[in-house]
C-alpha cells in the first residue's frame, strides 16, 4: 500500500508491517495505522474528490488501508445523509445543528463501515471465514457484508441482544452463538474460538483496520459541510472504537490540509455503563462496570478500545456526558418528532447527551454541532413501543374516533 507506512502500537510504540491479518501488539496494546501524508497530498485533492461519483465510503480510498487492486465491497456502505436540523437546534438553543443518520447503511448501523473494511482485508488475507463478538450491530453488519462477498461468518452475541438484530444474523446465514453471560463473556469465548480455528478476526479492539473503516463517517461529515469544521461532534460510546475512528479521520484530514482546525468531541455514554467517561472525569485508569442500560450496543462494561477512545477525547479537549435510559428514550422521540430520524437507543445517545449538555449551559448558543445517529430504531422496536406507547385502537366508527380524540386530548387543527 503506497499510502500506508506501517502500524504502530499505541502503548509501546513497536512498529509492524501493515499486513492484512494484523492483531494486537505483543505487549497487548492496540495498533494504529500510520499513513504517508506526503504521498496522499500528492494524489488526492478536494477537487478530485468532488468529481467522484462513488457515493460510498470507498470514495476515500487514498485515506484507507487497502491495496489498489482490492475491489470495493459489494454492499453500498457510507455516504449517509447529513440533515440540517433547524427545528431541533431551536429547541436546544444552539445556532446550527446537523444530524448524521448512519442508520441508513445496508444493515442499518454505522458498524457497516468497519465490517466492509473487515471484509476487504479478509479477502486480501485470503480468508474464507470471518468471526466476531458483538452486542448486536457489529454482528449483523459483519454477517450482511460477508454474505454479499461470499464469506462465511461465526457470530457470538450476548443472550440479551435484541431479536431484531439476531433476526438479521440468521437471515444473513451466519452461524450464531448466543452466549449466556455479559459482553465480556461473549468476547472471551469468541477470542478462544478464533484462536482455535484461525478465523479472520473482526473484533474492533483486536483488528486495527476496523477503526479505519469507522473513520469514514468523519470524512463524510467534513466533505458534506464543505470542509467547514463544526465546533462539536456528539457520538455515543461503548467499546471506544467508533469515537476513536471518528477522531482518526478528522486528524487525517487535518494532516493533509483539507481542514484547518479540529472540532471538540462529545462522548455520550449510558449512566448505567460509562467506564470510558468515568476515567476521563476522575483522571484514573478505566475500570470495569456493570452493563445496566437498555442501549445494548453501547452496554460494554469492559471496553476493549479504551486507549484510543480516551486519547481521542483528551486530544480534542472533548466533553463527557452520561444519560439515563429515560433520557435516551426521550431523545429518540425528540429526534423523531423534530427530524424524522428514527434511531435505536444506542444510536441516539449522542443526541441525548447533547440535549443534556445544552440544558446545563455547557454548549455555547452560537455553536455549530453535528450529532451522529449510529443505528436505526427498527433494530429495537420493543423499547420504542414501550417509550412511545400503543396507537389508538378503535373500530371503524367516526363517533368512536371523535370520542378517542377527546379522551386523548387530541385537537384537530
Amino acid at each position: 500500500m503506497k499510502n500506508v507506512k506501517h502500524a504502530k502500537c499505541v502503548k509501546c510504540g513497536k512498529i509492524y508491517e501493515a499486513v492484512p491479518n494484523l492483531t494486537n501488539c505483543s505487549c497487548g496494546g492496540i495498533l494504529d495505522i500510520v499513513y504517508d501524508y506526503s504521498y496522499i497530498k500528492g494524489v488526492l485533492t478536494k477537487e478530485t474528490l468532488a468529481a467522484r461519483r462513488d457515493n460510498s465510503m470507498w470514495r476515500y480510498r487514498e485515506l484507507l488501508p487497502v491495496e489498489e487492486s482490492t475491489p470495493n465491497t459489494p454492499l453500498r456502505v457510507g455516504w449517509s445523509p447529513l440533515y440540517q436540523a433547524d427545528t431541533l437546534a431551536r429547541e436546544l438553543g444552539i445556532a446550527r445543528l446537523y444530524v448524521k443518520d448512519d442508520g441508513i447503511n445496508p444493515t442499518a448501523s454505522l458498524k457497516d463501515r468497519a465490517s466492509a473494511m473487515a471484509v476487504a482485508k479478509a479477502q486480501e488475507a485470503g480468508a474464507g471465514v470471518i468471526a466476531c463478538s458483538s452486542t448486536g450491530n457489529a454482528a449483523s453488519s459483519l454477517a450482511g457484508n460477508a454474505a454479499a462477498a461470499g464469506l462465511k461468518t461465526y457470530i457470538f452475541v450476548p443472550s440479551r441482544a435484541p431479536k431484531g438484530k439476531v433476526a438479521q444474523l440468521m437471515t444473513f446465514g451466519a452461524t450464531v452463538i448466543s452466549v449466556q453471560g455479559s459482553y465480556e463473556d461473549t468476547f472471551e469465548l469468541s477470542r478462544q474460538a478464533i484462536d482455535k480455528w484461525g478465523w479472520y478476526n473482526r473484533n474492533a479492539a483486536i483488528n486495527p483496520y476496523l477503526s479505519e473503516g469507522k473513520k469514514t463517517v468523519g470524512l463524510e461529515i467534513m466533505e458534506q459541510l464543505d470542509w467547514q469544521v463544526p465546533d462539536y461532534i456528539a457520538i455515543s460510546v461503548g467499546d471506544g472504537c467508533t469515537i476513536a475512528g471518528l477522531w482518526k479521520g478528522l486528524k487525517d484530514l487535518y494532516a493533509i490540509g483539507f481542514i484547518d482546525r479540529l472540532p471538540r468531541l462529545i462522548s455520550a455514554q449510558a449512566a448505567g455503563c460509562y467506564p470510558i467517561n468515568r476515567a476521563i472525569e476522575t483522571g484514573a485508569d478505566w475500570s470495569p462496570m456493570e452493563e445496566n442500560t437498555l442501549a445494548d450496543s453501547i452496554a460494554v462494561g469492559v471496553p476493549r478500545n479504551a486507549d484510543k477512545a480516551l486519547a481521542a477525547i483528551r486530544e480534542s479537549n472533548g466533553l463527557t456526558v452520561e444519560v439515563t435510559d429515560g433520557e435516551i428514550m426521550a431523545a429518540q422521540k425528540l429526534l423523531g418528532r423534530t427530524c424524522g430520524v428514527f434511531g435505536e437507543p444506542a444510536g441516539v445517545t449522542g443526541a441525548a447527551g447533547l440535549k443534556k449538555l445544552c440544558g446545563q449551559g455547557k454548549i455555547p448558543a452560537d455553536a455549530t454541532v453535528v450529532s451522529v445517529v449510529t443505528g436505526n430504531g427498527l433494530k429495537d422496536v420493543a423499547n420504542a413501543i414501550n417509550a412511545c406507547g400503543e396507537p389508538i385502537s378503535i373500530p371503524g366508527d367516526m363517533e368512536l374516533l371523535l370520542k378517542a380524540f377527546a379522551e386523548n386530548g387530541i385537537v384537530v387543527e
